[in-house]
């Protein structure tokens, strides 16, 4: 195995794993303003959605971050961003050009994520992940 295809898999974890530890971080520090947004897009119950969403996030981007369940975490991280762009970047409820344009590169973004979740759902850890370490061997 080439050093590219050792490291790779780390590296997409941890910017993976970063970017939804960092978006949880922001929407809980703005905890009102998240709400807020969440109320103007007609979510039900947005402060119990909230704390649902900030859990996925953190849990699967702990999971990314560290290499542990993996495939369970990015399959959970997956779900919430396909719900998310679906629900959320609705661009096609947009008439105005440059909105609609604004939410589709939006729900675009959330697709290539979620691509490189089911990327990480297929393959696992890689390498230098806490679940080819468990037990003292290493598992493929």
């Amino acid at each position: 195995m080439s050093l590219a295809e050792q490291i790779s898999p780390l590296v997409g974890r941890w910017l993976l794993g970063w970017f939804f530890l960092s978006e949880a971080w922001a929407r809980a520090s703005a905890w009102n303003a998240t709400l807020a947004l969440m109320a103007m897009q007609h979510v039900p119950a947005p402060a119990v959605v909230l704390v649902v969403s900030l859990i996925a996030m953190i849990l699967g981007g702990l999971s990314l971050l560290l290499g542990y369940h993996v495939r369970i975490g990015a399959l959970i991280l997956f779900a919430f961003t396909v719900v998310v762009a679906v629900s959320v970047q609705d661009y096609w409820n947009f008439h105005d050009a440059a909105v609609r344009a604004a939410t589709y590169d939006l729900f675009a973004r959330d697709l290539a994520v979620a691509g490189g979740l089911l990327l990480l759902v297929g393959m696992g850890s890689g390498p230098f992940g806490i679940d080819n370490r468990m037990d003292g061997r290493r598992r493929r």
